[in-house]
């Protein structure tokens, strides 16, 4: 039998992990990933300057980033969370791993979350050390998502969500990898500031159905390190090669998972699954058509960021409950 404690547990850190997602979309969305020039401290304060005899000395220590108060804190808050969490999966791991005898009790994934939130504690060292290459912000952007999938699992097979296979698996499987991309492409959006590129224009693109774009340039992966990515680094038509390949992936993804969501409608054990994510996915479309046509502003952006995580809990559980119990 499981442990109440470790489901509670679980529960609690996907709570958590989407709660650090937001954090972070939030603080870099207001342009406070640099808040804090250093790791894993705050100008060498635990929290952050505060005091005017602190500011004065963090200022002279780094005179090319002068202290902020307001977003330092966002980028220290968002640490202190991601540090509760990876504390909290730690203890999981380690429970999951003291029970590991027991047949219901999830252990792989919460083991292997553990591990990787080690990977993704260095992302978030790089994202800052390495001033906000693009690779990196995307990186960690992934990273928590795929923290937050793994959590999730472990929570639900803790709960007992199970089930037969009704639908195919494959379909369940090509449609988080779709999703999974498309976050990738959103990062790559963001970490290059090139949700603006098309102006607020939706469909259309600066006016246009095919504006001048670069493409070549535009996903270059690696450029270097040493260079001060804040505010992008790249010319328009490389950043609106960036945004109409999000935009167009997007038309993909949307008719593969709205397909799946008809499918689980039509079953009724899975109906609540699909209703969930048929409306997560109109949602979603919504706030990236708002965030063009409203020229980003922080709520929607944000809330866009935390309803992708939602999408990808619900076709992480209606895999969970397409999935037969471990025999």
């Amino acid at each position: 039998m499981i442990s109440p404690l470790f489901r509670r547990l679980a529960w609690f850190a996907v709570v958590l992990v989407f709660g650090v997602i937001l954090l972070g979309a939030y603080t870099r969305l207001s342009h406070a990933g640099l808040g804090c020039p250093d790791w894993p401290g705050c100008y060498g304060e635990i929290t952050w300057p505060q005091h005017e005899a602190e500011v004065a000395a963090a200022n002279a220590a780094h005179p090319e980033r002068p202290v902020e108060a307001s977003k330092a804190w966002k980028e220290m808050v968002h640490r202190y969370f991601a540090g509760l969490l990876m504390l909290t999966t730690f203890v999981l791991a380690a429970l999951a791993w003291r029970n590991r005898a027991h047949l219901p009790q999830p252990r792989r994934a919460v083991v292997f979350a553990a591990a990787f939130i080690l990977f993704q504690a260095a992302l978030g060292m790089w994202t800052v050390t390495w001033k906000l290459k693009p690779i990196v912000v995307m990186g960690h952007l992934l990273g928590g998502l795929a923290t937050m999938a793994l959590l999730s699992w472990t929570a639900l097979r803790a709960s007992g969500v199970q089930g037969e296979a009704t639908l195919r698996r494959a379909t369940l499987v090509v449609a988080i990898a779709l999703v999974s991309f498309q976050i990738a492409l959103g990062g790559w959006t963001s970490a290059n500031y090139a949700a603006l590129a098309c102006g607020i224009d939706y469909p259309q693109c600066l006016g246009q159905w095919w504006p001048r774009t670069d493409f070549a340039e535009g996903f270059v992966l690696w450029r270097g390190i040493g260079v001060d990515y804040e505010g992008g680094v790249l010319d328009g038509p490389s950043r609106a090669a960036i945004h109409l390949a999000h935009r167009w992936f997007a038309v993909l993804v949307a008719g593969h998972v709205l397909m799946l969501a008809v499918r689980a409608i039509r079953l009724p054990r899975l109906a609540v699954h699909g209703w969930a994510i048929a409306a997560l996915l109109v949602l979603q479309i919504t706030l990236g058509i708002l965030n063009v046509k409203l020229a980003l502003p922080l709520h929607v952006a944000t809330t866009h960021n935390g309803v992708a995580a939602l999408l990808l809990f619900a076709l992480v559980a209606l895999l969970a409950r397409n999935t037969p119990a471990p025999r």
